[in-house]
């Protein structure tokens, strides 16, 4: 667990608990869902545990997917790849998000698959390499659409033949083959199919130069679940494994068989009665109507809790749903819960079995994603993790 303040004993003014055993589960659902459940499916499974896992704790996740089979993991940064293997973890682990004058010695020696985007790019990836001595295990990622992170169409046959060049004189190992998708949570969006079909010319193209990577992968987790034609040898699994759909909008989480892992609470510090006509929090964009009970929350902006849940917003308190009134503050916020009492305890959201809501409900009421909701809330909650699976 997240270690506490020195001298701290009491029990935390606000937490969150993350289920890695809900994790596992989410992992091999979602293998079964994309591979089938015939042993010895040929298709691999990468699990994304960039920002801090999605606010999951980033080891703490990757250990949990590689114990539910997860061949790969994936992160952005160098720093991520390196604080992995700085926790033990070995297998394999692709990086993808560096920028101009990066040391890729590090990351070689740390036996990381690395990405280049760029000619530029795979020099440094080069240097890096007879710096620290050995091959680097490279992948290329093409833009086939989605106008990011990748080569744009134009660069891609220099990309290639470069990277070609590079394995020939023996300073990488060309492993991957890789683009994103832009619209995978709308499978009726034309830019799937052009998506699809520019990614094989793609694949297509660094054969013709003499590339045989060992994986080809596009989909994300929609275009895992929503596009089998996206699937090639690997499929880059997100949200999902976290317990939410990717496109709430087609199927929801729940139908998938989805367990969120994710469950932010909280202790009520003070509650009180307002009279009619009493304005709440900054600004009194919010006032008692009628005589009412409000409780402060010890969770705000500072803690991850959207701004704009403001007056949006609802909680789990005393076994009922109870509206966050007036505006969220940096340390705090207020519900309107008649029977509240100092010491109660708050759900924010959580998997929602228990009538909490859920994180996806917080982001429609917030005007974003579910991925926002989880992701943010970093700040200075107690973190604990339950569902510990030994080696």
């Amino acid at each position: 667990m997240d270690v506490p303040a020195p001298g701290l004993t009491t029990s935390p003014r606000a937490e969150i608990e993350v289920d890695l055993g809900a994790v596992r589960h989410n992992v091999r659902r979602l293998r079964e869902l994309v591979w089938g459940t015939e042993p010895g499916s040929a298709g691999q499974v990468m699990v994304v545990v960039k920002a801090d896992g999605y606010g999951h704790g980033m080891r703490q996740v990757a250990r949990a997917a590689r114990q539910a089979g997860a061949q790969w993991l994936g992160v952005a940064t160098p720093e991520e790849a390196l604080e992995l293997r700085a926790a033990g973890d070995g297998g394999r682990l692709l990086c993808w998000l560096a920028a101009p004058g990066q040391d890729f010695a590090p990351l070689v020696s740390a036996d990381v698959d690395v990405t280049a985007y760029s000619v530029a790019q795979l020099e440094e990836v080069v240097r890096g390499a007879r710096e620290a001595g050995r091959p680097a295990r490279l992948q290329l990622k093409l833009d086939t659409g989605l106008s990011r992170g990748g080569a744009p169409r134009e660069d891609w046959l220099a990309l290639a033949t470069g990277a070609k060049h590079a394995q020939d004189e023996g300073d990488v190992v060309v492993t991957g083959l890789w683009s994103h998708l832009a619209c995978a949570d709308e499978p009726a969006h034309p830019a799937n199919q052009s998506q699809l079909d520019a990614f094989a010319d793609g694949v297509a193209l660094v054969r013709d130069v003499g590339l045989e990577p060992e994986v080809c992968h596009l989909a994300n987790s929609a275009g895992a679940l929503l596009h089998p034609a996206a699937r090639h040898d690997l499929v880059r699994l997100g949200i999902a494994v976290y317990g939410f759909s990717p496109a709430p909008d087609v199927v929801s989480g729940s139908e998938l068989g989805l367990v969120p892992a994710m469950t932010v609470r909280a202790r009520v510090v003070i509650a009180k009665d307002l009279h009619a006509g009493d304005g709440i929090s900054y600004g009194h964009t919010a006032h008692a109507t009628e005589g009412m009970r409000v409780a402060l929350v010890p969770l705000g902006y500072a803690d991850g809790i959207p701004r704009h849940a403001s007056s949006r917003a609802e909680v789990l308190l005393g076994g009922a749903r109870a509206p966050v009134v007036g505006r969220v503050c940096m340390d705090q916020l207020v519900v309107a819960a008649p029977e509240a009492q100092a010491g109660d305890e708050v759900v924010l959201f959580g998997a929602g079995v228990h009538g909490e809501p859920t994180a996806t409900e917080w982001a429609r009421w917030c005007g974003t994603i579910d991925y926002e909701i989880v992701a943010r809330m970093r700040g200075r909650q107690h973190r604990t993790w339950t569902g510990e699976e030994q080696e």
